[in-house]
């Protein structure tokens, strides 16, 4: 018997995702499939709906008023959308790291990493230390902090804050970790280092992650969606949307002549 390949698990899908913002649409009728272990990245100009997409994703428009989702996202084939489906429940399963770092200033390292456990009523002092480990060792940072855990968070560089908040979005055990644009903000070395981080991490997580850059998306990503306007325009295996894509505007702004 011939041998027919596993296929691959979808661990999250939308089905005619539409975020309108009373004025204006921000992304319209958007269906995508997330293979579970996937880096997923999502490209497209300024304006394009990349963030608001990725936004609707762990309900994060729910915080804004006057913002309508309608359509479904499925998280393990459960639509995070219907009624009575927690909110706080689902950020913790679809966890985000912003485009600016985002630890607590005056909070010291060790407890910007278990704030979220905290929160959840976790309160057992070597649970919490093994979590914060386990977290800062995902994050690639124990290395650098392990003995100064009591420290402000604001003493570190701005690409030791960001994955600082990489590890505290990783001590809840999230399914799917989005990213929007996690190194706009730094060095080019910090930048080595997160996308590093990321390709380590896709054997845990289902990451998405909104980026700018086209040779960052060629490097770090498996499946590639390029969005215009609102919509996807295309989306496919990364290294086939930048070397042989099917519409004409995924080629063009792939290759830089507009965006």
């Amino acid at each position: 018997m011939p041998e027919t390949a596993t296929k691959p698990r979808i661990r999250m899908e939308t089905k005619a995702i539409t975020v309108d913002y009373g004025n204006g649409r921000g992304v319209r009728n958007v269906s995508l499939e997330f293979e579970d272990r996937k880096v997923n990245a999502l490209i497209g100009p300024s304006g394009c709906g990349k963030t608001t997409f990725l936004r609707a994703l762990n309900r994060m428009h729910d915080l804004m008023r006057g913002v309508k989702v309608t359509g479904q996202a499925l998280l393990d084939g459960d639509d995070i959308y219907a009624p009575g489906v927690d909110p706080v429940t689902v950020r913790r399963r679809i966890g985000m790291v912003f485009q600016k770092p985002t630890p607590f200033p005056t909070m010291s390292i060790f407890d910007n990493v278990v704030a979220g456990l905290k929160l959840v009523g976790i309160r057992d002092r070597d649970q919490l230390n093994q979590i914060a480990e386990r977290s800062l060792r995902q994050a690639a940072l124990w290395g650098e902090v392990s003995d100064r855990l009591k420290s402000p968070a604001s003493r570190l560089s701005g690409g030791q804050q960001q994955r600082l908040s990489i590890a505290r979005a990783l001590a809840v055990e999230p399914d799917v970790l989005l990213m929007d644009e996690p190194t706009s903000s730094l060095d080019p070395a910090a930048t080595r280092r997160i996308e590093e981080l990321v390709g380590t991490l896709k054997e845990d997580v289902t990451i998405i992650i909104v980026t700018h850059n086209m040779q960052q998306a060629a490097r770090i990503s498996d499946v590639t969606s390029f969005f215009l306007d609102g919509e996807v325009i295309e989306s496919g295996a990364t290294d086939r949307m930048f070397t042989n894509p099917s519409d004409e505007r995924t080629e063009q702004y792939v290759t830089g002549r507009f965006g």
